[in-house]
């Protein structure tokens, strides 16, 4: 039998996890198919779909792992298509449009994607994105793996957030950043601290996705969104997770 080397054995684990499929809905059929040859290189299967009204039913049959979705779609729109698959998966998503409206950014988080780019993509930025929504995937085992705070639990093996005992659902992108809050509990994190351990880039002043999350994370926990107690906003500075508000 041939050697594999390290990186051989990573593609191997990844794909018999099934973290390599990747469904992109694209309807520009040259560009998916650029985008699809090369990750195809890079270690991932891919399925390629050019209609927003085909979405769902490949998406039910080939089980990816993360969904590459455009915006604007012939059939149905990508946000459409975006809130039909987060009603019944967490999978990952990743917007992929040519709008750089603020709020298209906004209507792709608020229904639950949870990163996007924007066109035109340099295909290793995209690979970059994909590797690191895999990673938030996979359990660290090397730490810790809980985290309690009165009757709210987070646990990070299985990705599972309970309050007072009720499961609440939360996307990839809502979990990593409850998580970070969490861990660093009575600490105050600023919007460039964030998004650059979730997305290894830079606050520029106009980026809302941190704000979008933030208000998504507090209405699952019940948090007043009129005076947040739970997860407070500091005023020019950041954001900070209380450790004593979760207390019955």
């Amino acid at each position: 039998m041939p050697a594999i080397s390290f990186k051989g054995w990573q593609t191997v684990i990844m794909d018999s996890l099934g973290f390599g499929k990747v469904l992109l809905v694209e309807d520009d059929e040259k560009l998916a198919g650029l985008i699809a040859h090369f990750l195809a290189q890079h270690g991932f299967e891919v399925r390629e779909v050019h209609r927003g009204d085909l979405a769902m039913a490949a998406f039910l049959e080939f089980k990816p792992k993360i969904v590459v979705l455009d915006l604007m779609l012939p059939g149905q729109s990508g946000l459409h298509v975006c809130r039909e698959i987060r009603s019944v998966s967490d999978t990952p998503i990743v917007i992929l449009t040519a709008k750089e409206d603020d709020l298209d950014h906004i209507l792709g988080l608020e229904s639950g994607a949870d990163d996007y780019v924007i066109k035109p993509i340099k295909p290793p930025v995209l690979l970059a994105r994909l590797r690191a929504l895999q990673r938030r995937q996979m359990p660290d085992s090397s730490a810790c793996s809980s985290l309690e705070f009165g009757h709210l639990s987070i646990d990070r093996s299985c990705r599972e957030v309970r309050l007072a005992g009720e499961g609440i659902e939360l996307t990839t992108m809502e979990f990593e950043l409850l998580w970070l809050l969490a861990s660093a509990a009575g600490k105050t994190l600023s919007r460039d601290d964030i998004l650059n351990r979730m997305r290894g880039i830079a606050f520029d002043g106009l980026n809302r996705s941190v704000d979008v999350y933030i208000s998504k994370l507090r209405g699952k926990l019940k948090d007043n969104p009129r005076e947040p107690v739970c997860i407070k906003t500091v005023w020019g500075k950041g954001y900070l997770f209380n450790p004593f508000a979760w207390e019955l």
